[in-house]
């Protein structure tokens, strides 16, 4: 057999294990893991199931919440997450993506007690945003009052010279939480009324020069999408799903080149 073939061999004989699997730490909220999925799917170039990348996904809802533990001392969702991330490193994911925004605040309590690579939706966020809109200066930030509060994007982006531009607090919870928590919000499966709240929220925000909004919830973009508005939106759970297919992708090149050179020795 040459050396060629053998290599083709093995790749088709152990496909999944080609790809790196990506592992999600949901559950926070449900909808929002499945939205996540989505958009890995869509971001996927396939043509067959097999060519999909590989995903294990913890939902777990029980979570505690994040922004009752960042804003009232309510119970630390750290040990929860941790549970779930280490159970995908159990189970073989080569790296972790969280779709949750507001978790993101406890991200460096977590990482160094998994062993396996811990992507951050607002580190990717910059990072797009750097790279896409080179000379944008002020952001709209849609998000839940624990992570604006934090200032996990207002501090990420000042490094890069840019600035957050959020709602004052009326607005802020009249709006934007209502949005997301309210008896016809988000997490209770509504859409619509939610929609309209988000709207009133952008057209503030854009008045106080938002150049572009960011959906820093990942609860918010089940409501609101492009189309709805004539402004940038700016998705993390999109950009995060999209580089998620990059490294599973790019962990099966090099899987290939790895392949390879086992086989000239």
């Amino acid at each position: 057999m040459s050396g060629c073939f053998y290599i083709l061999f093995l790749l088709i004989y152990d496909m999944i294990n080609d790809f790196g699997t990506i592992g999600i730490v949901g559950g926070m909220g449900p909808e929002a893991t499945a939205n996540l999925y989505a958009e890995v799917i869509k971001a996927t170039p396939a043509k067959k199931d097999q060519e999909h990348v590989p995903v294990f996904i913890a939902g777990v809802p029980q979570v505690p919440d994040r922004t009752d533990a960042i804003l009232f001392g309510g119970e630390s969702p750290v040990p929860a997450i941790l549970n779930s991330a280490r159970k995908l490193e159990e189970i073989g994911a080569d790296f972790l993506i969280m779709p949750c925004n507001t978790s993101h605040f406890f991200i460096n309590e977590i990482r160094p007690f998994v062993n396996l690579p811990f992507l951050s939706m607002i580190e990717e966020t910059v990072f797009f945003v750097k790279n896409n809109y080179p000379d944008m200066k002020m952001i709209g930030l849609l998000a839940t009052t624990g992570t604006v509060e934090t200032g996990i994007y207002t501090n990420a982006f000042r490094k890069e010279g840019i600035e957050i531009v959020t709602l004052d607090q009326f607005n802020q919870e009249g709006l934007v939480m209502e949005a997301i928590y309210g008896s016809r919000g988000i997490k209770s499966g509504r859409k619509n009324v939610p929609r309209i709240f988000l709207l009133k929220a952008v057209s503030k925000l854009l008045k106080r020069g938002a150049e572009a909004i960011i959906l820093g919830c990942t609860e918010i973009p089940l409501a609101l999408e492009q189309k709805h508005v004539n402004c940038i939106l700016i998705n993390p759970t999109k950009i995060l799903a999209e580089k998620a297919v990059q490294l599973s992708t790019s962990i099966r090149t090099d899987k290939l080149f790895l392949l390879a050179e086992e086989e000239e020795e």
